[in-house]
């Protein structure tokens, strides 16, 4: 069921995808089910679902957004690998940084990756100590996190990553729209634009949106702050 809804929703869209991408996707699936039963990776269990929810749900990114060949991204909170591994199983010249605070989640991710045969960068930090070190500050062409915190927060978390020139892609429920209106001070303040926003239902009917920021300006070096006043003291 898993291969059915996956090859016809990337038929649907036009998205290209091979045998041995969907053999992937089958054992990245696999192992989903399977390491959840000894840690909590995901609450999505079912096949089909799967698909759905986390691997389509994804890949969502690419009927909106044409990444660029060989662009560098960082997926932050990464979590059991979304979006970030299904774009780079479907979008290989990827140049893929992986980044989450649990420790547990990369050793998952470190045995997908290699399961799969992908090369991927897979880094143990907090984001807002990982942005301050000159080698990941700006240094990416996209930033991509999925559902991680309230958008004037994420911002804060992820733009700093981005490169001028560069975008932040913030994947959202249906409230998405909303949390751009709030986010607008953050996304000034930390050198970047609101770019789009697209809204869309997965097969399931539920509601997605995907935000779009450009990075039009450097991030002053003052943020990201630390943890806990990003969480109670949002830009």
């Amino acid at each position: 069921m898993l291969i059915q809804i996956l090859e016809k929703w990337c038929r649907e869209n036009s998205i290209s995808i091979s045998d041995s991408q969907i053999s992937a996707f089958e054992i990245y699936a696999d192992m989903l089910i399977e390491w959840n039963k000894k840690m909590n990776l995901t609450a999505i269990t079912e096949e089909n679902e799967i698909a759905v929810k986390h691997f389509i749900d994804s890949l969502s990114v690419l009927k909106y957004i044409d990444i660029k060949q060989n662009a560098t991204m960082i997926d932050i909170g990464t979590g059991a690998g979304f979006p970030g591994i299904p774009l780079k199983i479907v979008h290989p010249d990827i140049n893929l940084t992986l980044l989450d605070s649990l420790n547990k989640r990369l050793i998952f991710l470190n045995e997908v990756s290699r399961a799969i045969n992908i090369k991927v960068d897979i880094i143990h930090a907090r984001a807002e100590d990982l942005s301050q070190k000159p080698e990941y500050r700006e240094k990416f062409d996209y930033a991509v996190s999925r559902a991680v915190a309230n958008l004037p927060s994420l911002c804060e978390y992820c733009i700093p990553y981005v490169k001028k020139g560069g975008m932040f892609i913030s994947m959202k429920g249906s409230d998405g729209e909303k949390e751009l209106e709030l986010a607008k001070n953050a996304v000034e303040l930390l050198g970047g634009r609101s770019n789009n926003i697209y809204k869309f239902n997965l097969p399931d009917n539920s509601n997605r949106t995907i935000i779009t920021i450009s990075k039009i300006g450097s991030t002053p070096s003052k943020y990201p702050r630390r943890g806990t006043k990003i969480s109670k003291n949002p830009l």
